[in-house]
């Protein structure tokens, strides 16, 4: 007999600085998704990100409703993660102080704090459950890993931790092992390039995505600190905003081609363009050595190296860096991201009793 698989529907909820993308799945099975784009008319009525709720949350159940979905189906909401204090991985019911904390911005003001609001609020009037899942400011990293040589400054763990924990979890289930026994390097390679160890479930060490790492396409990574030093008080940048937009924004690919694409870097590659060579080259390097920096904080105990994101569709990029770490462990690709989905799984491995929601306090 067929075993009769129950129907649970999800609503996630993943907003931007000017859109907010939503999806509704039936199980893990996408109903539909959709981008909605907020007019910069609508959005410049709202001093800050905070006064956007009703809106955001209006224009929500409106798409729902135009979708002639009727939300009184759902099961849970589920959220991307805010800029909430740091906590340790998994997935979180959502509170009051949760919701406090976002918008009181703790750790940083941005368009992903409001996802949990609305999701309460939305979770609230339905007399729902609502949850995020490993959000950005998840903190698994050891007192080692966060020392640094002056006592003022801690590393940070800041990266796609969404990304890859799901992606980590999925290919823990295909090699039929469970995703905490297992030792994995997982890489996202995208704008921004995250390269984290995973002991036994926890991202126990990684790179910081905003300011550390291999160069990106938009991002300078690591630097020599004493020549960011000296650029710093050499004049050229006359705010820290300005550094910021150089740094985040206005290196890698960019400041050696002009263009953070890296499907026109590949075009540029395969007709030699000794820039284009460079730079694409020095990220496959960068990577690989960074994967094997997290190597060692295994011990060398690593039962794969995942290289997951958009960049890992490029096949020349994903050989150059399997080329170099592939005598650590096997090679997995897991090309694109699917945050959407990744919410979905969070949410229903707790609709499904396969785990327990943590508190937020």
């Amino acid at each position: 007999m067929n075993e009769v698989i129950e129907k649970k529907y999800v609503l996630a909820i993943n907003p931007g600085s000017t859109s907010t993308k939503i999806a509704v799945f039936e199980n893990l099975e996408p109903q539909f998704v959709q981008n909605i784009a907020h007019h910069k008319k609508d959005l410049e009525k709202f001093k800050n990100i905070n006064d956007q709720y009703e809106y955001r949350k209006k224009t929500i159940l409106k798409t729902l409703l135009d979708r002639k979905f009727d939300i009184t189906m759902l099961s849970a909401v589920v959220a991307r993660g805010g800029l909430m204090k740091p906590i340790e991985g998994g997935v979180y019911t959502i509170n009051q102080r949760m919701v406090d904390d976002l918008m009181a911005g703790v750790s940083g003001k941005h368009a992903s704090n409001l996802a949990a609001v609305i999701a309460y609020g939305i979770s609230w009037d339905l007399n729902l459950p609502s949850f995020v899942v490993d959000p950005p400011v998840i903190d698994e990293f050891t007192p080692l890993a966060k020392l640094t040589g002056m006592p003022e400054i801690k590393r940070r763990s800041m990266l796609h931790a969404l990304n890859i924990r799901a992606v980590a979890r999925r290919e823990s289930e295909k090699m039929a092992r469970n995703f905490d026994d297992l030792n994995l390097i997982v890489a996202h390679l995208g704008g921004g390039v995250s390269i984290a160890a995973l002991e036994r479930g926890k991202i126990v060490d990684g790179t910081n995505a905003l300011y550390e790492g291999p160069l990106t396409p938009e991002r300078a990574g690591t630097l020599p600190t004493g020549d960011l030093m000296e650029l710093i008080f050499s004049g050229k940048y006359k705010t820290k905003e300005e550094l910021y937009a150089k740094l985040v924004g206005k290196s890698g690919f960019n400041a050696y081609l002009n263009t953070n694409s890296a499907k026109e870097v590949g075009e540029l590659y395969a007709q030699n363009n000794p820039t284009a060579r460079l730079v694409f080259d020095g990220m496959a390097y960068q990577v690989a050595k960074f994967i094997a920096e997290m190597a060692a904080v295994l011990k060398g105990k690593v039962d794969a190296i995942i290289i997951t994101g958009g960049m890992a569709f490029s096949k020349g990029l994903t050989d150059l860096i399997a080329e170099r770490v592939s005598f650590i462990s096997k090679v997995i690709l897991h090309p694109g991201e699917d945050e959407m989905r990744a919410l979905a799984e969070g949410c229903l491995r707790v609709l499904n009793g396969a785990e327990t929601p943590k508190v937020y306090r």
